[in-house]
């Protein structure tokens, strides 16, 4: 029975605390076998202090839901990660890699503490916020100091504000479009350098995997975040602004031997498209001229395509976990 002090786990907690295991156990295999093969002692540290905070997650999910008595999901374990496999990714894609992941996590975090009531979830997702704000601005400083990181074009100062005054200011697809506003620069080169990092990742992904459908699957991957990232540098170079892709591919090494299981792969491609579709949708509604708006309806689309054929391949292989789930009422009463 219910008591206020510690109310039963809500359908959003059970599904945040589910996820978080699935994302931390994937980041371990991930980073132990990033760390077999690192030389940078910086960079190293950072994916240590990475590896300690998806562990401390782990343990922390673990005993909420012993308590709750709710059965923990498998997610990956030592058998979904080969250490004896060579590397597959350079020291410099590392960074970059865990970089992003911060990213991911900042936004992952700040819709958990904002869906979770019971104060112990709370207090978990407060504090993974805290370590994640670390983690992204330590990566975020590295990059810098390795001269590293690259940030979007400025803007020229006006010489007072202004209101908009004419309906063009809405114009994408004809008469003269108008410049881009800050904040599509800004959702433009966030999105490039996100594919950036994703299609390097993608492309290690293919060049390994077992199952030839999966390295076909990942394959068609690389080839659309190439094509996001013309996409996006192309409305950049309509206004004469840099690009905000750069290619992270040869930051790739030329191995064939997977350090991962397909099962992991296809899962962490899948979370990162599921965060890529956020992010449009983000820019989507901040992005005021029409032409940029259908382009990332568009592309969203396109990438949920993705992942749902990703999601079959799964199924059939029996390769997705069951996440929480009403009860199936209609079932129940016949």
């Amino acid at each position: 029975m219910e008591t206020e002090q510690q109310p039963k786990l809500t359908a959003s907690e059970l599904s945040l605390l589910w996820t978080s295991y699935q994302n931390d156990s994937m980041a371990v295999c991930g980073i132990t076998h990033f760390l077999t093969h690192i030389e940078d002692d910086s960079i190293r540290e950072v994916l240590e202090f990475a590896l300690d905070l998806s562990k401390g997650h782990i343990q922390k999910v673990s005993q909420i839901f012993e308590a709750e008595q709710y059965p923990r999901p498998q997610g990956f374990t030592e058998r979904d990660v080969n250490l004896a496999a060579p590397r597959l990714f350079s020291d410099v894609l590392y960074l970059y890699y865990i970089e992003n992941m911060g990213k991911f996590g900042l936004t992952a975090y700040s819709i958990a503490l904002s869906s979770s009531s019971r104060d112990d979830m709370v207090d978990f997702y407060s504090t993974a916020m805290a370590e994640t704000v670390e983690l992204h601005n330590r990566s975020k400083r590295l990059l810098k100091e390795k001269g590293l990181y690259h940030r979007d074009s400025g803007l020229p100062t006006p010489d007072q504000s202004d209101f908009v005054k004419k309906q063009s200011f809405l114009t994408g697809f004809f008469g003269d479009r108008r410049p881009l506003l800050g904040v599509e620069i800004s959702n433009l080169w966030y999105d490039s350098v996100r594919n950036g990092v994703g299609q390097a990742i993608i492309q290690g992904f293919s060049q390994v995997a077992k199952d030839k459908e999966v390295r076909q699957y990942f394959a068609r991957g690389r080839e659309i975040s190439g094509k996001h990232l013309d996409l996006f540098g192309s409305k950049m170079h309509e206004d004469y602004l840099a690009r905000g892709a750069f290619t992270l591919t040869g930051e790739v090494t030329d191995s064939k031997v997977s350090p991962f299981s397909d099962k992991l792969m296809i899962y962490h491609i899948s979370a990162l498209c599921a965060a890529g579709i956020g992010q449009y949708g983000i820019s989507m509604a901040s992005s005021p001229r029409h032409d940029l708006g259908i382009m990332y309806a568009r592309l969203t689309a396109e990438v949920y395509n993705y992942v749902n054929d990703g999601a079959k391949i799964m199924i059939n292989h029996g390769w997705m976990e069951q996440p929480p789930e009403a009860a199936d009422r209609k079932k129940l009463t016949k």
